[in-house]
């Protein structure tokens, strides 16, 4: 199999088998496990994605939004909340306002 036969998720999963701890990777595996409706890997890949990048301002939005659409609506909220708090820390004021908005639709 060439690399333009395989998957996009095959090769961030190579990337992530690289290197576990790269966060852009493994934001990627998750952002595509959710494009393609496959919850448990998504949820998975972003809990792994925040626990090994806490500090991922990003990781933070796209993981509330995506147990938003899956209806896990509490634990958006928190970690929209936790995300502000991060994102104000790194002084990405444009990611705080982004997760505060959201936050503020989820109330």
């Amino acid at each position: 199999m060439t690399q333009t036969q395989k998957s996009r998720r095959e090769i961030l999963e190579q990337f992530v088998a690289a290197k576990p701890t790269d966060a852009f990777a493994r934001y990627g595996l998750a952002l595509e496990c959710a494009k393609t409706g496959e919850d448990e890997a998504a949820n998975e890949n972003f809990k792994k994605l925040l626990e090994t990048n806490p500090n991922y301002v990003a990781g933070y939005y796209q993981f509330a939004q995506f147990l938003a659409r899956i209806g896990r609506l509490d634990e958006a909220r928190k970690l929209l909340s936790d995300g502000v708090v991060v994102a104000q820390n790194a002084g990405d004021m444009h990611a705080r306002d982004e997760m505060q908005a959201a936050l503020a639709l989820l109330r």
